[in-house]
């Protein structure tokens, strides 16, 4: 052992601390791990530990660099070095991006239209590596093209705090203009005949209360505020509309929302407020010659299809009506259609309407039984050709366009497997088990065929915000699965995969369904001889940690191992301090326990930190982000800190933060990898899986 090399895992300093709601006082030996100074980290003490835990994780996880080299071997072989997006048409010019060998991040391109990209006529209107150049971490925000083709607006985050710095460049000369706008957190809207953008800056608490306009050229202490939103739990955005003659301002929490248009050449003429909010009513709002169209959930859960005049915004007449069956998930305007998505059943579907015939409906077909499908980047009014995006758990990703007149699929590119890949080695299937209320929980499955009954699975999971996870394609997965593992993904409630019904049902007073129907799927795959107890590795990130921490304590000896990502596991200190960034938007998702003792002693009863008990619990590997302003760093943290101190078994426990970046973990198609890879080496390792790995 060297002077170096950790004698044991970091064991925190306990601090006797409480806090104290509803007549209840609630213990919290490590709330130390909170830097008073927060968003900045110096404290020695806390920066020591943070260190000592990442040196521990190197130090377990060192003899198992050759597995995870071997990993990361295996997935960037998957991965099409030099590579690029299908060209796609907006007004003069065709636009794509592209990625050279070895780089981790992109360029973007444009060339005439009428030449062919690749010839003399291509043109770099953005650089990624150089601007990423010097960076441990970088991530473009917004990046939007004027109207007129000449300007360039984009953002950049280069230590995932997620605060963008937006910067203008003349693409007639490449300069980059003297305009600079720090702290924002938004996409960049051209309006005034591009003269002029719409912004909205993060504030103290990393939210997005505005909606800002920047003149070009003018100081930015002259910008002015469009709108300002004054519920805290409330978010900006803004976008244009489909014929870009809209500036669309919208505000919104996580269950009620209000949309304002602008004109776009004149943003500072009064907004017309389409319909003022109404707690639990979502909608969305586009507009096409003088008629608005509105997605809204106001007379169903799962939105209805309204249209309404400019001069009665805010008078309602149903298109399409809402559905049990039918959840309307996206609608796009176009100049002689527009397109409906949806999902029944839990299955993307879209569908080309039309304005002069309500009754002409033509669904796009697609290829195979379970997928999941998208429109892609469809940037003009009067589009002919959609490009659509397509994928399933065996079928790599697809772009297609398709011919509006024929009704017919285009194949434009196959995501390319360089190392290979043969889909008849693989089985998918969809099934449906049991929760233990009785309802039917989809699970979608891929594995090899002839995989051997009772082997390996890899269970993962998220279960929040209304955010379905689709059974979509994935490179790395493919390295659990070769090696006999299933990968199962579980449906559960509080996504919206079966409808906004569904979300509904794991969230607030129903949280605990999420939780509980993990459990079940992973029990009812065992009853079905898909594995066995005990051979079920599991992982989830952020609110899918959340879900981790909940089934380690309630179901421990389910688990073989677990990787729990930036982990949102200390639920109810969060939610109590609406200082935090995200805190008062979030109650409408898990309850306010500052003002409703009810929501209080809820999350007491599931919150993970709150509920680490003396018991065993299975190999654990936790990741964090010290500049994440989602899920703060110290929730992670304290979490381990406590499982430490409890548990009552000899499993691995591993914390491993990055100091350099946030919510996302490392930047770079590559850098992410490696993390990939560290997970998966853990996982096989601890299944007992990477001695045989070793020895073949």
């Amino acid at each position: 052992m060297t002077d170096t090399t950790p004698a044991g895992p970091p064991v925190a300093a306990r601090k006797p601390s409480s806090l104290s709601h509803h007549g209840i006082d609630v213990s919290d030996d490590y709330a130390w791990l909170r830097d008073p100074l927060y968003p900045e980290v110096k404290d020695a003490e806390i920066l020591r530990h943070l260190k000592a835990e990442n040196a521990w994780f190197e130090h377990r996880m060192a003899p198992h660099r050759p597995l995870v080299d071997k990993l990361f071997a295996e997935m960037r072989g998957r991965i099409k070095e030099a590579d690029k997006s299908v060209p796609q048409k907006d007004g003069q010019w065709l636009y794509w991006v592209e990625y050279e060998e070895g780089a981790e991040y992109k360029k973007w391109w444009r060339c005439p239209v009428g030449e062919e990209p690749g010839g003399t006529g291509d043109e770099l209107i953005l650089d990624e590596i150089a601007l990423a150049e010097g960076c441990e971490y970088f991530r473009l925000g917004a990046i939007a093209v004027s109207a007129d083709g000449l300007k360039l607006a984009f953002s950049v985050d280069d230590n995932g705090s997620e605060r963008f710095t937006a910067r203008f460049r003349d693409l007639a000369s490449g300069e980059l203009l003297a305009d600079e706008i720090p702290g924002t957190l938004s996409s960049l809207v051209w309006v005034g005949n591009d003269r002029g953008v719409v912004y909205s800056l993060a504030n103290e608490q990393w939210r997005t209360d505005n909606a800002r306009l920047h003149w070009l050229g003018d100081p930015l202490g002259s910008d002015v505020e469009l709108y300002h939103e004054d519920d805290e739990g409330f978010r900006v955005g803004s976008s244009l509309s489909a014929n870009e003659k809209w500036l669309v301002i919208g505000t919104s929490d996580h269950e009620t929302s209000e949309v304002r248009l602008v004109p776009a050449d004149d943003p500072l003429a009064e907004p017309i407020l389409v319909r003022e909010r109404r707690k639990g009513v979502e909608y969305e709002a586009d507009e096409r010659g003088g008629t608005l169209f509105i997605l809204a959930n106001d007379t169903h859960d799962n939105f209805r299809l309204a249209t309404a005049s400019l001069d009665k915004p805010g008078d309602w007449k149903t298109l399409v009506e809402g559905s049990d069956e039918i959840y309307l998930t996206g609608l796009d305007l176009f100049r002689d259609f527009y397109a409906l998505e949806s999902r029944v059943g839990g299955l993307d579907t879209i569908e080309i309407r039309y304005y002069d015939d309500p009754s002409r409906i033509e669904p796009i077909a697609f290829p195979a039984a379970s997928y999941t499908a998208s429109l892609g980047d469809n940037p003009e009014w009067a589009m002919e050709r959609l490009r659509v995006s397509y994928e399933s758990m065996d079928t790599p990703a697809t772009t297609f366009d398709y011919i509006v007149a024929e009704r017919r699929l285009e194949v434009l590119k196959v995501q390319e497997i360089p190392s290979g890949y043969d889909a008849s080695l693989y089985e998918t299937q969809r099934l449906e088990i049991a929760a233990r209320d009785g309802t039917m929980i989809p699970v979608s499955i891929l594995h090899r065929r002839g995989r051997a009954p009772s082997g390996p699975l890899h269970l993962y999971g998220y279960g929040a915000y209304g955010i379905a996870i689709p059974p979509g394609f994935s490179v790395t997965r493919l390295s659990l699965v070769d090696r006999g593992f299933a990968y199962a993904i579980a449906h559960v409630r509080g996504g919206d995969d079966l409808g906004r019904a569904w979300y509904k049902s794991g969230k607030l007073e129903q949280r605990i369904n999420t939780f509980t129907d993990f459990v079940d799927v992973a029990k009812g795959l065992v009853e079905r001889g898909y594995t066995a107890a005990g051979r079920i590795s599991i992982s989830g990130g952020s609110a899918g940690g959340e879900l981790m921490g909940a089934v380690i304590n309630s179901d421990p000896e389910l688990w073989g191992a677990v990787v729990a990502h930036v982990p949102f596991v200390d639920v109810l200190a969060t939610m109590l301090d609406a200082s935090l960034p995200l805190t008062p938007g979030e109650w409408g998702e898990w309850g306010n326990p500052i003002e409703d003792k009810a929501a209080f002693d809820l999350i007491l009863s599931y919150s993970p930190y709150d509920n680490v008990a003396a018991q065993d619990y299975p190999p654990l590997l936790v990741t964090a982000g010290l500049n994440d302003p989602r899920v703060t760093y110290w929730e992670p943290a304290k979490w381990v800190a406590r499982l430490r101190e409890k548990k009552t078994d000899a499993n691995e426990l591993l914390l491993k933060t990055n100091m350099g970046a946030g919510h996302g973990g490392k930047s770079g198609r590559f850098q992410s990898l490696t993390e990939t890879a560290e997970e998966f080496a853990f996982i096989l390792w601890q299944m007992g899986l990477a001695e045989q790995e070793a020895t073949g």
